[in-house]
């Protein structure tokens, strides 16, 4: 079995973040997928509790048989190749594949054991922008294990999603967002100022 790890903030997780693991899915690239949000430990600004953004996408999950939420990065400073370490030691006898955008990979080589991950896993690159031959190249070693795939509607940003949420904007970001987990934002007034 192919099983994607979709590491990410999921600061909240809205649709892009569900469609391009259908896409993957729909593609015959992964068999099943599981989303892992980063820990409150993890330096970003505005980052909501771990436990809301795990919810939230359980929301998510609960209607596709082919997605899962783990908590492994709760309570700990985790890097990304631990992180593959820890799922390919529960999913000994499938292929471990890394979901990422464009946007990471232009800075993968500053990750902790970046070369570890290259070697010893796949990875699936989701181009966010056009210049994608040009971040290629310092990777040429580790080509054959990374995988370009270009999917519909990926530019959706969250931090454009906060701030429709900030603005109690709901009209606009009821596009974006799963309505469970709208729902779910609204009732605990999470994103306002």
């Amino acid at each position: 079995m192919k099983i994607g790890i979709y590491g990410g903030s999921f600061n909240p997780p809205h649709k892009m973040h569900e469609s391009i693991g259908k896409q993957l899915l729909e593609k015959k690239l992964l068999d099943f997928i599981i989303f892992v949000p980063t820990s409150n430990d993890y330096p970003k600004a505005g980052l909501i509790n771990d436990y809301e953004r795990y919810e939230m996408l359980n929301l998510i999950v609960e209607e596709e048989e082919h997605f899962s939420v783990s908590n492994y990065e709760f309570g700990r400073r985790t890097y990304t190749y631990e992180t593959l370490e820890y799922f390919q030691k529960q999913y000994p006898k499938d292929d471990i594949y890394f979901i990422c955008g464009s946007d990471n990979l232009a800075q993968f080589d500053t990750w902790k054991c970046y070369q570890e991950i290259l070697e010893n896993y796949r990875v699936i690159v989701i181009p966010r922008e056009k210049n994608i031959r040009k971040l290629l190249a310092k990777y040429q070693k580790y080509r054959s294990h990374i995988q370009i795939v270009p999917l519909e509607n990926n530019f959706l940003s969250s931090t454009l999603v906060r701030e429709y949420l900030k603005n109690q904007d709901y009209e606009k970001v009821e596009k974006f967002i799963h309505p469970k987990v709208l729902a779910y934002i609204q009732d605990r007034n999470l994103y306002k100022e």
